[in-house]
């Protein structure tokens, strides 16, 4: 399996596990009457979600075995793009909360289950339990994981979700490639993400006839 197919694979896997659980977590709040979620919960919820999260990707990574070598490489790059995918949440959870105290102001305040420390440590947690999968793959050989891991096989082979959730996954291997140049970018930027404003006022002063600025 190449890089491209394999990243695309695992697109398609995150999609229908975010659909599962969402079925999932649709169910725990049907039966708990809706009631809102302290932020603990929260938590507590988003790292069980993270750990079998890892733990279906751990054994997508089985799947192809041809070496030890070969599934090595899958595992560092799943775990590569697990990390890109938890810090992509990361930065959402953090704008919603964001966005929620800007136009909270005024408003009767609902309770803002976002806290950087406890969405850092989850990520660690499931990137360290990823690891340990490789050490201890017993560890990821579970009746939930396996379930997980049919129900996404079942749904991918069906023709019209299937066909659905590969479009995502297609989505998916194009934000990560543009996610992946957009970090080389800035490692060759040496760290820069745009003009700084004395560069920019000296840019001013030296193209005093130019009508617009580039940043890059």
């Amino acid at each position: 399996m190449n890089l491209l197919d394999f990243i695309f694979r695992l697109g398609v896997v995150f999609a229908i596990y975010g659909f599962l659980w969402g079925v999932f977590d649709l169910g725990i709040r049907m039966i708990s009457s809706g009631r809102e979620r302290s932020i603990s919960e929260v938590y507590l919820f988003r790292t069980i979600k993270y750990f079998f999260l890892v733990d279906v990707t751990f054994l997508f990574c089985l799947e192809s075995i041809t070496s030890d070598m070969v599934v090595l490489n899958q595992v560092v790059l799943a775990g590569i793009i697990l990390l890109t995918y938890f810090i992509g949440k990361l930065k959402k959870n953090q704008n919603k909360s964001i966005l929620f105290r800007f136009a909270g102001q005024g408003l009767p305040q609902k309770e803002n289950n976002f806290n950087l420390k406890s969405e850092i440590a989850i990520i660690i947690l499931s990137l360290m339990a990823f690891s340990l999968f490789w050490f201890y793959p017993s560890y990821a050989s579970n009746p939930i994981s396996f379930w997980f891991h049919e129900s996404i096989i079942n749904i991918e082979q069906t023709p019209i979700f299937g066909f659905i959730f590969k479009l995502i996954g297609l989505f998916f291997l194009f934000n990560l490639i543009f996610k992946m140049l957009g970090a080389i970018t800035f490692v060759l930027n040496g760290g820069k993400l745009g003009a700084t404003k004395n560069d920019r006022n000296q840019n001013d002063d030296d193209n005093h006839f130019d009508d617009y600025t580039e940043i890059s």
